[in-house]
């Protein structure tokens, strides 16, 4: 029975690994080719001062960046430190983890157009009213620490590099194309592959054993009601951390066994949006008062999209569990076994390269000392 049950699950593992792969290696491609060609300047000269036109901005451009929860934080501080303004600076953290490109095709892939849609656009419009809501707040000067100590207090453990965190050296002079492009695309596949690939396997992991062991109407029954399914999702997205990219999966699995739209939105949301140990990162970087905004303003604007997205998806008439329930493959099934074998060795690779780093770089401190 055990060996039957776990041959199962790593069959449902491979299935939604193979399904997922190459539109994760094509979202790291992409967000590749934006670190090379973003300006590390660009940012903070576009994200500087209270107006709203400096909110907007930074709830835009934070959309397609790849960065999770943890690794926005000292990015964040050091766009604060550049001069950007307290509601730029928390827009950007809120529409950072939520989306980025990685995530948008895994969602279009996994789930349907639609959530491909209204995912960045909620993501945009509650980064948008929490940046609002801070800059009525007084302002409170960052303190003194650094952004990788900041790291070292977040999911990373301070053992990922600048370049998966997000710290952005500001100070280095431009190089050519085709080194921004060879450092851009070493870095999407190397370090930001390495701080991302673990959670992306624990999600397809918990995607498969909710699509082996959890009820096909599970959420249709226990958690039936509309509310009450958006509110436990709230509940178990705030603490938890799970990347936009990892999160996708498991929102598929969850939609298959009954989970409406909207509170598959909910998740999808929250979850990425921050966790336990970046809310304890922000009370201490950037004060209770921002917190609370950012904290409440996800949890509010989760729960209002999450309404919306299933009127939307009703008065449309699309069944969105009959959709996942009878989809096809969406590319050929060669493309999908390739790109999950090569996606499981470049996330191994990065996580070696990774470990090798952080332990040449202990031995010389070690040295030192």
């Amino acid at each position: 029975m055990i060996p039957q049950i776990l041959q199962d699950f790593m069959l449902e593992c491979w299935s939604v690994l193979c399904e997922a792969a190459p539109f994760v290696l094509f979202g790291f491609f992409v967000a590749g080719l934006l670190k090379a060609l973003l300006p590390d300047t660009w940012l903070s000269r576009h994200l500087g001062g209270r107006g709203p036109l400096s909110v907007l901005k930074a709830a835009l451009i934070g959309v397609p960046l790849p960065l999770c929860s943890c690794g926005v934080v000292p990015t964040a501080l050091g766009l604060r430190r550049q001069g950007a303004g307290p509601g730029a600076t928390t827009a950007f953290m809120i529409s950072t983890p939520e989306t980025g490109v990685d995530s948008l095709a895994i969602t279009w892939a996994m789930i349907d157009p639609m959530m491909t849609v209204l995912r960045p656009v909620s993501a945009f419009l509650t980064a948008t009213v929490a940046g609002l809501a801070a800059n009525l707040l007084p302002v409170r000067m960052v303190p003194a620490i650094s952004a990788g100590s900041a790291a070292a207090g977040g999911c990373c453990g301070g053992s990922c590099g600048t370049a998966a965190c997000g710290v952005a050296d500001f100070s280095h002079v431009r190089p050519g194309l085709f080194q921004r492009l060879r450092g851009g695309l070493g870095d999407a596949f190397g370090e930001m592959l390495a701080d991302v690939g673990g959670w992306l396997l624990i999600g397809i992991l918990v995607a498969g054993a909710i699509s082996l062991l959890v009820p096909p109407d599970f959420f249709l029954g226990v958690l039936g009601g509309e509310f009450t399914s958006m509110l436990a999702m709230l509940l178990v997205g705030i603490p938890m951390y799970v990347c936009a990219s990892s999160s996708t999966p498991i929102a598929a699995s969850l939609i298959l066994k009954g989970l409406s739209p909207g509170a598959a939105l909910v998740f999808l949301l929250s979850g990425p949006a921050t966790n336990a140990t970046t809310i304890t990162v922000m009370t201490r970087s950037f004060g209770p008062a921002i917190t609370a905004v950012y904290v409440a303003s996800i949890a509010v604007c989760s729960l209002f999209f999450g309404f919306l997205a299933n009127r939307i998806y009703t008065a449309l008439g699309f069944d969105l569990h009959a959709v996942l329930g009878a989809v096809t493959e969406t590319l050929p099934h060669w493309v999908g076994v390739v790109s999950a074998l090569l996606l499981l060795a470049l996330i191994f690779r990065a996580f070696f390269e990774q470990r090798r780093r952080g332990h040449g770089h202990a031995t010389g401190l070690a040295a030192q000392g």
